[in-house]
């Protein structure tokens, strides 16, 4: 058996198989080596030459956890939950359809916000959410479409726009990947070779907001009213350092291209300021890279993954193969690449990791078939997208889960992961087939 398909294959079930991904993409690692030919010690020596190249999105995001802890400790998210539940004290009977369209906006925007503008990613769930689901109850509002709205929020931005987590995913992790792996991308606009798939999860989402979810859906207020709410306390000059830092970490990461400088910047605008105090610093910066440790680990493993299916020269073989099996049939070619991403980001959760996995892989096969270079740009980003939402391993479901269930009234796999898989892998699927074939 060719030692990538091996390999990807053990990754895969093992990752199915509830084992951490890190875990089975190390084990992934070592078979593929091992049935390619390299050995034990050419394979760790591989694995450990490829571990560099995810050091810098690690490190980014170990950053950005500590930015958001800081964000939290300001009491922005609770600023802007208590102004959403002052405003239900003044709706008055028959008015809640104009609030329940104001909180679907709300969270949406913070979610999207949340990828760019304030890059905390699903850190501001937890803080934001649960004050709000006594709102959301008492509206009777379907929480599979905040779901929705929060998954779309969390996954769309990345994936379209080249800034916060859009810049490492579209810049340093797609565009580096591709380049990588033999295909000239300069002058590629990343927007351009994405828009139309992005367009599939705006349809997917409009479906959920406008058909799917429009109805009411009881809940236990009881059980919301029961559920815990941590108070965290603020005042108009932490609001402020809050805005001031967040602005500051938008423009440094925009002016040097750096989300590490960015986050940088912004952790010490509230140490400096008082809101972080010096003594905390320290406790708050190791707090925040914890919450972002996992995914760090995940994408420096993944990247060690890909450097010994490189060295073990089948990725050739398997092209080579797979394009004898598609002939010169270019929409096989990419549906079949597209359903390839679909079920490695299901299996371990995270399209961020997926990219240097499947590139080494779709970009020499799209090759052969004669895609161009923005349509191969394209396969592989949405192949790496797909299965982000809708797996139950991901943490563009998780989060919503984590904030959507904590009164214990919202299921993971039905309420989170079938929602979003039917709203955004179907279309973005379609979407992103098409736009490889237009391209």
């Amino acid at each position: 058996m060719n030692a990538v398909i091996a390999a990807v294959g053990i990754m895969l079930v093992l990752s199915l198989c509830r084992v951490h991904v890190v875990v089975a993409l190390i084990i992934g690692a070592l078979a593929g080596g091992l049935l390619g030919g390299l050995g034990v010690e050419g394979t760790l020596q591989a694995f450990n030459q490829g571990l560099g190249g995810g050091a810098t999105v690690a490190l980014s995001y170990a950053l950005l956890g500590a930015f958001a802890v800081a964000i939290a400790k300001s009491g922005l998210a609770h600023a802007l939950a208590d102004k959403a539940l002052a405003l239900v004290g003044k709706q008055q009977e028959g008015a809640g359809g104009a609030l329940k369209w104001l909180l679907i906006g709300l969270l949406l925007a913070v979610a999207i916000s949340s990828q760019n503008l304030l890059p905390i990613h699903i850190a501001f769930i937890p803080l934001l959410v649960p004050p709000l689901l006594y709102v959301l109850s008492k509206l009777q509002l379907d929480r599979r479409l905040i779901a929705c709205v929060l998954t779309f929020g969390l996954i769309t931005p990345y994936m379209f726009l080249p800034v916060g987590f859009g810049g490492i995913f579209l810049n340093e992790i797609l565009l580096a990947n591709v380049a990588k792996s033999g295909v000239d991308v300069t002058g590629i606009s990343i927007t351009q070779a994405m828009a139309i798939p992005a367009l599939g999860m705006l349809c997917g989402l409009l479906v959920a907001v406008l058909f799917s979810y429009r109805g009411k859906r009881v809940y236990d207020l009881e059980k919301v009213a029961q559920s815990e709410r941590v108070d965290v306390q603020y005042n108009p000059l932490s609001l402020l350092v809050a805005g001031l830092a967040i602005a500051a970490a938008f423009v440094v990461q925009l002016w040097l291209d750096s989300m590490i400088i960015g986050a940088l910047v912004g952790f010490v605008i509230f140490s400096v300021s008082g809101v972080v105090r010096w003594k905390e610093a320290d406790g708050l910066f190791t707090e925040g890279m914890k919450m972002m440790a996992m995914i760090g680990f995940i994408m420096i493993a993944a990247a060690g993954f890909a450097e010994v299916m490189k060295t073990t020269g089948e990725v050739q073989t398997l092209v080579d193969s797979s394009a004898a099996l598609i002939g010169h049939n270019k929409a096989v070619g990419a549906l079949l690449m597209l359903l390839v991403g679909l079920l490695v980001t299901m299996g371990i959760g995270s399209s961020f990791s997926t990219i240097p996995i499947i590139a080494a892989i779709f970009v020499p096969l799209g090759v052969q078939l004669g895609f161009s270079p923005l349509a191969i740009v394209c396969i592989v980003g949405t192949a790496g997208a797909l299965g982000d939402a809708g797996s139950p391993a991901s943490d563009s479901t998780l989060g919503p889960t984590s904030g959507l269930n904590a009164d214990g009234q919202h299921n993971h796999i039905w309420d989170s992961v079938v929602p979003t898989f039917l709203h955004y892998n179907l279309p973005l699927l379609a979407f992103g087939w098409a736009a490889a074939m237009l391209m």
